[in-house]
């Protein structure tokens, strides 16, 4: 099978739809799976990027943090070397990629990494530790702004064995991600982090997936193996997070209408 052809995509799309919001994890990985096969890549991240304050005008990264972060394929290395570049981020050291990629901040962008950076970053440290250290060589960045103050992230990894993304391989994963807005907003929501006043919990993702299922208070506390009570109290907070009184309201933020 070709993945160049425009018809892979669109299949793509239509399988995506199949999701339901409950099941908004398992459509990640299924589209991180389709974006590795159409851009022949080794892995993909998901970054659900939020601006938390603008004000500080010292701040590099403009209040942009991640908010929620997922790979493809997991690692040791990669988790050590998020962390540590969330640290330095925390730190106002940021690096000249990630700031000239924020420099588009509220417009969909597309980008290599030669796109971003001259030839001489290719020699620097974070270069070296945070892509060759762990086994990339290559990226394409996609960034597709869902309001003023969230972005969905998707990075696109190849391996030093690979090639180097060309202009329209870049192009081609960037159509796959510019025709799902629907997709990168529910992803924000069940992360709580579009409306939400705050991240949720994981425990807190768990049951409202179970939510959105339909399960009652009750079988959601069993299926977690948790009192009543816990799982209630479960069910307020993310009430309270997302602005809403009872679920039929909480399922009217899926189909993009106001809590």
């Amino acid at each position: 099978m070709s993945y160049n052809h425009p018809d892979v995509i669109h299949t793509l799309w239509d399988e995506l739809a199949d999701f339901d919001a409950s099941r908004s994890d398992e459509a990640l990985t299924h589209l991180m799976n389709g974006l590795c096969a159409l851009a022949e890549a080794r892995n993909i991240t998901w970054m659900g990027a939020v601006r938390l304050d603008e004000s500080f005008s010292n701040d590099p990264a403009k209040g942009w943090r991640p908010g929620a972060l997922s790979f493809l394929h997991s690692a040791l290395p990669l988790d050590t070397a998020v962390r540590e570049q969330t640290e330095k981020l925390e730190q106002g050291n940021v690096d000249e990629n990630i700031i000239r990629n924020l420099d588009g901040a509220g417009t969909f962008r597309a980008n290599r990494l030669r796109d971003l950076v001259g030839p001489e970053w290719f020699e620097s440290f974070y270069y070296r530790t945070y892509y060759r250290g762990v086994g990339h060589d290559d990226a394409v960045w996609v960034a597709f702004p869902v309001n003023k103050d969230v972005e969905s992230w998707f990075g696109v990894f190849r391996g030093p064995e690979q090639p180097l993304f060309t202009e329209s391989e870049r192009d081609r994963v960037a159509y796959a991600l510019r025709g799902l807005k629907w997709f990168h907003r529910q992803l924000m929501l069940s992360h709580g982090l579009l409306v939400a006043k705050s991240p949720l919990t994981p425990a807190e993702r768990k049951v409202l997936h179970l939510l959105l299922t339909g399960l009652s208070e009750k079988l959601i506390a069993e299926q977690l193996e948790r009192s009543y009570h816990t799982t209630h109290d479960w069910v307020t907070s993310i009430y309270r997070k997302f602005g809403v009184s009872n679920r039929a309201a909480l399922m009217a933020l899926w189909l993009g209408l106001a809590p």
